[in-house]
């Protein structure tokens, strides 16, 4: 039987360390970092993850400034906002809560923060950063990860790692984070010609697909580590992960429930990247 990842646990043990570290910053620099969260709209999904991230910062100590702004708001008075906010010297860390209105291009936007406060490591300075290993900041997700990964003290080195899934939000810095760690690292994605080739021989599996129950337990290696990006909620209402759990608790040794598992971990990178920012910045 699988051990279940406890993403609520780490999550509350990082952020309790997040608090003090906070308040150690404010006693040293009279500096509270400031976290701005810009939502364009009423997705219905986005108003509850930026309610999520306001109280996360509010308990960690940090200041959060939410811009709401509505559904009808133009590319270029968005781009005026962010700019803005990137010459605000109390705000150390500026997101942008995805995704925008069609008519607005998200890459311009986000390519719009400045690299420093881009909390969300998406600035192609950002990725370029963490390509060649020197950063400061981290996509949440992939680094939520690796966070699970070592509470849990899952070695990496030397091991067969495969990421499932190419997104460059989680796919590919999750890979670029494992090959970091001296993992062997392989990508599969929806053009991979049978994937469980890969997976049978694998130590650690990161799936993220946004396919339901993709990953079944006849294609991985007995004590394998399975961490499940995905979130999908089934017709009947309930939420599963990218992978599916019933067959896989009785194969793997370590594997992360959905819900419970890396959601927890996202906003807490979230709240340690504005740290870092914040820090960055003072300096």
């Amino acid at each position: 039987m699988a051990e279940l990842i406890d993403g609520k646990l780490v999550s509350s043990k990082i952020r309790a360390g997040i608090a003090d570290e906070v308040a150690k910053f404010k006693t040293e620099f009279s500096v509270t970092p400031g976290l701005a969260v810009i939502i364009v709209g009423e997705n219905p999904a986005s108003l509850v993850y930026v309610r999520n991230k306001h109280k996360a910062c509010v308990e960690a100590g940090m200041n959060s400034i939410e811009v709401k702004l509505p559904e009808s708001t133009t590319e270029d008075e968005l781009l005026s906002k962010i700019d803005d906010l990137n010459k605000d010297p109390l705000v150390h860390g500026i997101l942008v809560q995805l995704p925008l209105p069609k008519h607005i291009d998200e890459t311009r936007v986000l390519n719009s923060i400045t690299p420093e406060k881009d909390v969300d490591a998406f600035h192609p300075v950002n990725v370029g950063k963490i390509m060649i290993g020197n950063y400061n900041l981290l996509p949440c997700t992939p680094a939520g990860v690796m966070d699970l990964l070592d509470y849990y003290g899952v070695e990496l080195s030397g091991k067969r790692a495969v990421v499932i899934g190419r997104s460059n939000i989680v796919g590919k810095p999750m890979a670029l984070l494992l090959l970091e760690r001296n993992a062997t690292v392989t990508v599969c994605h929806s053009r991979t010609k049978d994937i469980s080739e890969y997976t049978r021989s694998a130590d650690v599996i990161v799936v993220a697909v946004g396919r339901p129950n993709f990953l079944k337990g006849d294609i991985v290696k007995p004590g394998a580590v399975v961490v499940d990006v995905g979130i999908n909620r089934l017709d009947n209402g309930k939420l599963c992960g990218d992978a599916d759990f019933e067959s896989l608790r009785n194969v793997a040794s370590l594997i992360t429930p959905v819900p419970g598992g890396v959601g927890p971990m996202t906003i807490t990178t979230l709240l340690k990247n504005t740290l870092s920012a914040a820090r960055e910045q003072v300096k």
